[in-house]
């Protein structure tokens, strides 16, 4: 780690030690912290940030003198950048062999430093604060705020510049037009959830209800279709194993609610209903020339889950911790193989999980996950999983203005899109990683793939450089697919053996094929997330929309564990009806018809 890197995580750890020792809460900080920001409903794409406490801004503020640094034309030679990741990350170990071996090919190696431990939001006011930010930032939800600090350096001439080619094909011109701010330019891009040529997904990245395959197996592999057909598998499976082979107590269902988080509790009601699952509004398209927003939170699909929810509660067939949990605690207790089922976005848990349960040897015990794309009634269609890329315009990556040599961090940014550093990042190095076909195909043995599942080879070998531009789809060769998860014979040859027998018993061949979404393309309005996370607080419709998150926080945990649901379902459509929400639904009706109209 740089010296640099060093000074300013000593700068963060001090922040929030002192934050710790001040005995004043994370609810009650907020009460009293006066900030200007955006607020953010998570969504399945994005890595994303910790929570934050908006406040209206002045309406008669303008957007602050940001740098905008032309592109030179020759960057220089053996540069370090640093890049500072507001999530928590596992970070590779220095002398990291493919990192030195892109470093080889382009003269720069980047830097990662993850935020483990301590508060996103505490890191970006630090930052802002103190004006020592890294060369590089994946700020999340708080890239917005590093913006109106004016510490973000303007990606357009950049991408006017041919030699920087490959950031520029990583979206449409509208899509850039929708990352840019009120000054017009672009600062950040997201770097996920986006396909080059053919779509090769095999994994549900985004939301779904989950079960270990375990359980479907001990019933039989039964068909899941409905919230009560899920819930009364887990209850019968519980009945009759309620200790795992090792002594752990079995939790029949958990979730999360810490933070920004919350998303595993609240976004539920959306999938349920058959609505796309990842999205921050219904719409309702039975005239679907003339599609209209529905607010979720109080329909009745939404009370039925929250009953359901209670009702297992009072079971204790819901985790009893989960509206107190940490992210840390929650992972550990999935790590555990002791979670029978969860709702949850795949990004947030198994990258985790599976290196788990390899580790500690217990790959073989059913432990892993399949998604389950439960409605409230059976055979209703579901959108749970949008065959569609889903552009967040919210977070990505950033250069900030304390990098040295801009020109050279754009280049190494369009540099992580040429195919040769894609094939080093995602499947390593040929011939040790993986090898090549008479046919140009890609693939690798098993003892490679066992490898990718260390710990220590991933710290010591490994460099995905996973917050940095990429791609999903086909290679340029037009044979392999980007990543090795999407590559069909080697995404079958990963599966543990209980996953293949659960593919087996279904004829599935993809993650996909468990949840059975409708094929068919995307309203020209999805994702209305792309709107919504754009509020700003000095509005009706933002304002209302931080208050929904607040209440919503604040009370599905209590329907869920309340003794009388439907006296607390009363006082929460109460509090909910306070937060002004036909102001934001308005908006979105305005945003929706605004996108249809526009094609």
């Amino acid at each position: 780690m740089s010296v640099r890197m060093r000074r300013i995580l000593a700068l963060l750890l001090c922040t929030s030690l002192l934050a710790g020792c001040s005995g004043t809460s994370e609810t009650t900080k907020k009460k009293k912290k006066v900030k200007k920001t955006t607020k953010e409903t998570p969504t399945e794409t994005i890595g994303p940030e910790d929570d934050v406490t908006p406040v209206p801004t002045d309406p008669t503020d303008t957007p602050p003198v940001t740098q905008t640094i032309s592109p030179t034309t020759a960057p220089s030679s053996g540069t370090e950048l640093s890049m500072l990741i507001l999530m928590p990350g596992l970070e590779i170990n220095s002398g990291n062999e493919i990192q030195e071996e892109i470093a080889k090919l382009t003269d720069v190696r980047v830097n990662e430093v993850y935020l483990n431990g301590m508060a996103a939001s505490d890191a970006v006011d630090n930052l802002i604060a103190t004006g020592d930010l890294p060369d590089l930032i994946d700020a999340g939800n708080y890239s917005r705020q590093l913006y109106e600090a004016g510490y973000l350096v303007a990606w357009d001439d950049y991408l006017a510049d041919p030699q920087y080619s490959n950031l520029k094909e990583m979206f449409t011109d509208k899509e850039w037009d929708m990352l840019r701010q009120e000054d017009g330019h672009i600062y950040w891009a997201n770097v996920n959830n986006n396909t080059y040529g053919e779509d090769q997904t095999k994994v549900h990245n985004e939301y779904a209800f989950w079960i270990q395959v375990r359980v479907l197996e001990w019933a039989g592999y039964p068909k899941i279709e409905t919230l009560d057909e899920y819930f009364d598998l887990l209850e019968r499976f519980y009945a009759e194993n309620q200790y795992n082979a090792d002594g752990t107590p079995i939790i029949p269902f958990s979730c999360i609610t810490d933070s920004w988080r919350y998303y595993s509790l609240e976004k539920a009601p959306l999938g349920l209903n058959g609505d796309y699952a990842d999205d921050s509004v219904a719409v309702n398209t039975e005239d679907y020339d003339v599609p209209t927003v529905e607010d979720y939170n109080t329909s009745e699909t939404a009370k039925a889950y929250f009953r359901k929810l209670n009702e297992m509660y009072a079971k204790g067939l819901v985790d009893k911790d989960f509206a107190s949990h940490d992210y840390d605690t929650y992972v550990m207790k999935i790590n555990s193989g002791c979670v029978l089922g969860i709702s949850d976005e795949w990004w947030d848990f198994s990258y985790y999980a599976h290196n788990s349960y390899v580790e500690a040897g217990t790959i073989a015990l059913g432990y892993e996950y399949v998604p389950l794309a439960l409605t409230i009634e059976k055979d209703m269609p579901n959108h749970y999983h949008a065959y569609t890329d889903m552009l967040n315009c919210v977070s990505g990556v950033a250069v900030t203005t304390s990098c040295e040599d801009p020109a050279k961090a754009f280049f190494f940014l369009n540099r992580c899109l040429d195919q040769d550093i894609l094939n080093l990042r995602f499947w390593g190095i040929e011939g040790v990683d993986y090898l090549v076909d008479d046919s140009g195909m890609f693939y690798r043995t098993q003892d490679m793939r066992d490898l990718w599942n260390s710990s220590r080879y991933l710290a010591d070998h490994v460099c995905q450089y996973s917050y940095l531009p990429q791609y999903l789809g086909t290679s340029r060769d037009g044979i392999n697919a980007m990543k090795p998860e999407q590559q069909s014979c080697e995404f079958m040859s990963t599966l543990s053996d209980p996953l293949v027998r659960c593919f087996d018993a279904y004829g599935y061949t993809s993650y996909l094929d468990f949840l059975g979404s409708e094929k068919k393309e995307a309203g020209v309005w999805f994702p209305m997330y792309s709107y919504s996370n754009n509020l700003q607080t000095d509005t009706p419709p933002g304002r209302a929309f931080y208050e929904i998150g607040e209440c919503k926080h604040e009370w599905l945990p209590q329907l869920v564990m309340s003794s009388d649901f439907d006296s607390t379902w009363d006082d929460y459509m109460k509090e909910y009806a306070d937060c002004n929400p036909e102001y934001y639904i308005a908006a979105m009706q305005d945003e929706l018809d605004r996108r249809v109209a526009a094609g």
